[in-house]
């Protein structure tokens, strides 16, 4: 395979910590011989695991980007034994544009791997983060809220897999992030994730859905804050002993889960995040922007559980994710 046209300007190897660069060469209208300078921090010091901290996988998530440029300015290379690397701002291009996916190829990062070297711009950042990020790490944290069109009870959140032993792994460490509940999630399109590509490679890998509406909330940042320093301790890389709160344990088992609007039109919705309901009840309506006078189309739920996301903000189109029903197991 070609080699990556992304090159560091830091010596990812080297002890301490270092601030630098991920450059991807990138010709443009207004810098003919221009680049996109993705910024990355790695803190090593002597030998022990890895972590690879990531955020704004989609530009308009903010919790991550914001804990982890905490982070990375905070964290001391002698507080580490082993390796943090810290990328708080992965889709750098949607990041600067406050958009899901990049506003030069509308690539969408999270929908990307394993990427190609000599492909777009969003495929040679994941071809880079597949074969030269992801092999240093033991561990993979990535940070994710709704953005601008989804919101979620705030959740950290691991996948089923086929290696039973990976997967106690990964819910071991989602345990340590310790948010307010914590998500066994089935995902409606897993080709071409992060996700996906961390576990397959056999990595411990967790995942967050942090609130969402396209900003960040003190109470989310915290949640990011806390759990990203608890990720670590759990690792091994710094100390301190996780400090467990109450979580609220969530599945989804099946796609029962996911009500999807089948209608576009104005989004009343009838219960909010974290509410209960049971199976058949009312959960939202979406009404007609086209005239009055119409009755709204109802949505029930299709499982008894809790309402762990929601549609944002307040127009909703046909095949759109209206509402998600996750189960309780505590």
């Amino acid at each position: 395979m070609r080699p990556s046209p992304i090159s560091p300007t830091i010596d990812l190897d080297a002890q301490g910590a270092q601030h630098g660069f991920l450059k991807l060469p990138y010709s443009r209208d207004d810098a003919a011989w221009g680049a996109v300078m993705t910024p990355i921090t790695v803190i090593r010091n002597g030998q022990g695991p890895t972590a690879l901290l990531t955020g704004a996988n989609h530009g308009d998530e903010y919790e991550g980007a914001i804990a982890l440029t905490k982070l990375a300015s905070t964290l001391r290379p002698e507080d580490v034994r082993g390796c943090v690397i810290i990328v708080p701002f992965l889709n750098y291009p949607a990041f600067r544009a406050g958009t899901r996916t990049s506003p030069i190829d509308r690539g969408n990062l999270n929908r990307s791997f394993p990427g190609k070297p000599d492909g777009t711009v969003t495929e040679k950042i994941a071809d880079y983060v597949q074969r030269h990020l992801l092999p240093r790490a033991d561990f993979v944290l990535d940070i994710h809220s709704g953005g601008k069109t989804l919101d979620f009870v705030p959740f950290a959140a691991i996948h089923v897999l086929e290696d039973k032993a990976q997967q106690e792994r990964c819910r071991k460490a989602m345990e340590a992030f310790n948010a307010p509940y914590s998500m066994t999630l089935l995902e409606l399109d897993a080709v071409g994730m992060l996700d996906t590509a961390a576990e397959s490679a056999g990595k411990v890998f967790v995942s967050t859905e942090l609130g969402g509406g396209g900003s960040a909330t003190a109470r989310s940042v915290a949640i990011a804050d806390r759990g990203v320093r608890q990720f670590l301790a759990h690792c091994g890389i710094c100390e301190g002993r996780p400090e467990a709160r109450p979580t609220i344990v969530l599945d989804m088992p099946d796609s029962d889960c996911y009500i999807t609007s089948l209608h576009d039109g104005l989004l009343e919705m009838c219960r909010d995040l974290g509410d209960d309901v049971r199976k058949g009840e009312l959960v939202a309506r979406v009404h007609d922007t086209r005239r009055t006078g119409t009755e709204p189309v109802e949505y029930h739920a299709r499982r008894d559980g809790v309402v762990a996301g929601r549609h944002f903000p307040g127009l909703i189109g046909c095949g759109d994710t209206l509402a998600v029903i996750a189960e309780v197991l505590n």
